[in-house]
């Protein structure tokens, strides 16, 4: 059972462990059990999280591959100087 977890996170990225436990069939009191031996091994990686879907409130559980980094951010990042000698055109 815990391959299929893995293979689903691998396929579709980071979930919520009430998608997963839909798309795969599996009771989600069984689910939450298979993900924190996931956890403890640390093959996976989980936080609680609240969404907020067309206003409805949503708590769960999001689950990721330990290996899986999330994209960095677009644009510029906080932190970074610009240097000021750059803009200058050499003569």
């Amino acid at each position: 059972m815990n391959a299929s977890i893995l293979k689903f996170l691998r396929a579709n990225g980071e979930q919520l462990d009430s998608e997963i436990s839909q798309a795969l069939h599996i009771p989600l009191a069984k689910l939450r059990d298979q993900v924190a031996e996931l956890a403890a091994s640390g093959e996976v990686i989980c936080c609680q999280v609240t969404r907020f879907i067309d206003g409805k409130k949503i708590e769960g559980t999001s689950c990721r591959l330990s290996c899986d980094l999330p994209a960095p951010a677009r644009g510029r990042k906080p932190g970074v100087k610009r240097d000021p000698n750059a803009d200058l055109i050499p003569e």
